[in-house]
């Protein structure tokens, strides 16, 4: 998922402490042998699920419900807040659940109809930019009928919606404590998933604590978890070791993973649970610069660029090459890229500038954020330049910002190039093409190709076999691989590292790679 920070939100976590429902955040006991800490270098930017669509997942999926959801070893939503949805209609043109009977949020509001249209309606109605409500777009409008239905009437046919439905963004929320149109500004959080924030210090952690009235499919495998975030991979691998912290999801460095799995004496006391990972790396050129907005410039750094010497020499077997934008894992993948570009090849690079007039080095900055995607972000892109300025066909500087001032410039379109992570919103290929495509796109760089907004997405999205869309997404690939507006570089293994006292870590990971964190356990106690 495209990381985001809103603004409007900013004053929401500057907050140090905050309000859960009618009342103040209240500490849990340090001694509650069934607590869990986890260190993650996925900070949430915002409070309010109107502005996320980033890695505020992470705490949203634990602490809000959704209409359905991705339970651990699922392809497919799943009831969660409703008891069950389905297409009405044989157009699959409306969409319609029923929800759990006697739900409620965790200030006793009642979770009804009336709330979800709420929910769904303030995110179209505050319209964050590069917020969730770009996942909407096939959404006309949102009907209830009684306490306990609610009714989605789509634009055209998607059968991606129950997957949109499932996304964290769609976060169910109080109306009496979300206004309509705008975004929350005391700083709380209300919700009525599995835990109840406690309090939330900015850079610091969230507390969760056991939501005793949830009622959904998920399982509480512990009382209270303590999130801590961190801003140095480092620093998070030394506090597991220490058993300062008793697991790490995201920003494991290659070198921490490879000590994990050699088992090296200092960490004997820690396992590591690898999974196949749909999170991706990639460059981002800006169709607005005017180095970046020449076709030739951009197929000739595709030329150059080797993702085997990447991976190889900065995340060490931790990852692999990508040749795609939709990874390995997910339906109608394929190796475009490496199709049409073959092994780096500075001679063809050299040829297609000197085709398009361009006999000098071309000077382009790259830009990183520094403390985003874990520590390895630094040396990436100094392999990059180092591989692109060795070709003598460019002169690359490098430069890497903290995410929040780095947003900032991705908002005002300054950057000519620069690299991004995805995290799926949901696993199907649409979502790996879809959010990257218009004018108004989650990157904030334009890119329109008529043939795959009007004609290949529709007809996919007309597709409820999601195994029966490669024809659409193999040919949006190949549109891709020729217009270069993106470089896919790298698809990464999923790591959760973590004490051999704590179980659960396998199940921990839902399809949409966020961390069901009720899927922990201490082993001696449960």
């Amino acid at each position: 998922m495209f990381y985001r920070t809103c603004l409007q939100a900013a004053a929401a976590l500057a907050s140090m402490s905050l309000l859960a429902g009618c009342g103040v955040f209240s500490e849990r006991t340090a001694n509650d042998e069934r607590k869990i800490s986890v260190g993650t270098m996925s900070e949430p930017t915002t409070l309010d699920p109107a502005a996320a669509y980033d890695g505020s997942w992470e705490l949203f999926r634990n602490v809000f419900q959704t209409l359905v959801s991705f339970p651990t070893g699922s392809a497919t939503p799943q009831p969660d807040a409703a008891k069950s949805c389905r297409f009405a209609n044989a157009g699959n043109t409306l969409f319609e659940c029923e929800l759990r009977p006697g739900l409620s949020f965790s200030n006793g509001e009642k979770l009804n109809a009336a709330a979800v249209k709420h929910s769904i309606d303030r995110i179209r109605k505050i319209d964050v930019k590069n917020g969730p409500n770009g996942l909407l777009g096939s959404l006309a409008k949102v009907d209830t009928v009684g306490d306990r239905v609610v009714k989605f009437s789509l634009k055209a046919p998607d059968a991606t919606f129950p997957f949109i439905l499932a996304t964290p963004a769609m976060s169910i929320v109080p109306p009496k404590q979300y206004p309509a149109d705008k975004l929350r500004e005391d700083g709380g959080l209300t919700g009525s998933g599995p835990y109840v924030l406690s309090s939330f210090k900015k850079g610091d952690r969230s507390e969760l604590a056991k939501n005793s009235t949830y009622v959904g499919f998920a399982s509480m495998k512990n009382n209270a978890v303590t999130i801590r975030y961190f801003q140095d991979s480092d620093v998070m691998t030394e506090a597991l070791k220490k058993k300062q912290i008793d697991a790490i999801y995201r920003g494991l460095t290659a070198p921490a993973v490879i000590e994990l799995q050699e088992r090296r004496p200092e960490v004997e006391h820690l396992q590591l649970v690898e999974t196949v990972g749909a999170d991706i790396r990639y460059l981002v050129f800006n169709p607005r610069d005017p180095m970046t907005s020449k076709l030739a410039v951009r197929r000739a750094i595709a030329q150059v660029v080797d993702r085997g010497a990447l991976v190889d020499k900065v995340y060490k077997g931790t990852a692999e090459p990508l040749y795609s934008m939709v990874p390995k894992g997910i339906s109608s993948h394929t190796t475009e890229f490496f199709d049409r570009y073959g092994e780096p090849s500075v001679a063809k690079a050299r040829q297609t500038l000197r085709g398009a007039g361009i006999t000098k080095p071309v000077p382009l900055t790259f830009w990183y954020s520094s403390d985003r995607y874990g520590s390895a972000s630094t040396p990436e892109f100094r392999e990059l330049k180092r591989q692109l300025d060795a070709s003598g066909l460019f002169e690359i500087t490098v430069k890497g910002l903290p995410e929040k001032d780095f947003q900032k410039g991705i908002k005002s379109g300054q950057y000519p190039v620069f690299g991004r992570g995805w995290f799926p919103d949901f696993p199907d290929p649409d979502n790996f093409i879809a959010p990257f495509m218009g004018t108004n796109n989650v990157l904030n760089t334009p890119y329109l190709n008529r043939e795959i907004s009007d004609d290949l997405l529709p007809a996919s999205r007309r597709e409820s076999n999601r195994g029966a869309v490669s024809t659409q997404f193999e040919r949006a690939q190949e549109i891709l691989g020729n217009d270069v507006p993106l470089l896919p570089l790298w698809q990464g293994k999923l790591y959760v590292a973590a004490s051999e006292e704590i179980g659960g870590g396998e199940r921990a990971l839902d399809p949409q790679t966020v961390m069901q964190m009720w899927e922990l356990y201490r082993k001696a106690s449960w």
